[in-house]
């Protein structure tokens, strides 16, 4: 496990080279496109270069593994939409729990309802992104090592949905999967192929429109699949644990505490502090950002709460 995450390091070191050189020769040729999701992906495999050739090394998040490596614990950037002028922003994490100042993307996103990135070989970082369009397509992109950017569509019709986001992996594959949840209420997953294809949907269950949140990326229990929480509206936060069977991918919900309508977004990037573990993000109306660190125990998924910004009232956080 070592060796490869060294290779991993080493490939990434190479990218970061060659990253430097083709931003500096290009001028940002893929933000000149104007396309927001080439546009994303080359900023992610831009921070990715300058990650790798940072000095402090990241968190390792077993005991016993090799500090200098990555993490496998995903950790992405937060996407932030201005509410007025559609303006795309990336929040990336600072290692310590928070993140650095805001990267300008340089594009709209009016035209796009959600991005949501996926880590499918396991190294901590983002390698590829499903692109939800407003008016319901739904595209698959990355840049490979080459620097070469790819796009795909993969689906229509994605507007059913209220909420979509990636856990992890639903079944125990190598790739992150995806749910959906429909205006009926109705939940459904989607387990993916490694060029971001999918499988037709399956039912996962009813019921779920008493939710009006729902979050999560990665292990938040310390056995290994994917979790996630939802709130209802009485403000009950809810841990649904992964099962690791993709026809029923979450175990009987257990309650984690009341109180949480005092926030009005509660999203996940994986793991922002650093630790190995995955944390949630909760914003208040007045926009103060607030930092759950995960505890990897299913009895107290999360340590108090820590506040790490303000002022982000003015995005949509995707």
């Amino acid at each position: 496990m070592i060796i490869t995450r060294r290779k991993r390091a080493l490939r990434g070191a190479l990218v970061a080279a060659a990253v430097t050189a083709a931003l500096a020769t290009t001028a940002g040729t893929a933000f000149a496109s104007g396309d927001p999701a080439e546009a994303e992906a080359a900023a992610a495999t831009e921070q990715q270069a300058q990650d790798v050739r940072s000095p402090e090394p990241r968190a390792a998040g077993a005991a016993g593994a090799d500090a200098a490596a990555p993490v496998e614990t995903p950790s992405f950037a937060m996407t932030a939409v201005h509410k007025q002028n559609f303006r795309l922003y990336h929040y990336y994490p600072d290692r310590a729990g928070g993140f650095d100042p805001r990267y300008d993307v340089g594009v709209s996103f009016e035209g796009f309802a959600d991005s949501i990135n996926v880590d499918n070989d396991k190294d901590g970082y983002s390698d590829g992104t499903w692109s939800v369009y407003k008016d319901g397509r739904l595209t698959y992109s990355y840049i490979d090592d080459d620097l070469k950017y790819h796009s795909k569509q993969v689906g229509t019709s994605w507007n059913i949905y209220t909420t979509v986001l990636s856990p992890g992996s639903l079944g125990g594959a190598q790739e992150a999967d995806l749910i959906g949840l429909d205006k009926a209420g109705v939940l459904w997953g989607y387990l993916a192929y490694p060029d971001g294809s999918l499988t037709p949907r399956v039912r996962i269950g009813g019921g779920w429109g008493q939710y009006t949140q729902l979050a999560g990326q990665g292990d938040l229990t310390g056995d290994g699949k994917a979790d996630i929480v939802a709130r209802d509206t009485s403000g009950v936060l809810w841990l649904y644990k992964g099962t690791g069977d993709y026809k029923a991918p979450f175990a009987p919900r257990t309650r984690i505490g009341a109180g949480w309508n005092v926030y009005d977004r509660l999203l996940s990037v994986g793991d922002l502090d650093a630790d190995g573990r995955s944390d949630l993000i909760a914003r208040k109306p007045n926009g103060d950002l607030y930092r759950y660190s995960g505890t990897g125990d299913a009895q107290a998924v999360y340590q108090q709460p820590v506040k790490i910004g303000w002022g982000f009232q003015i995005y949509n956080l995707l």
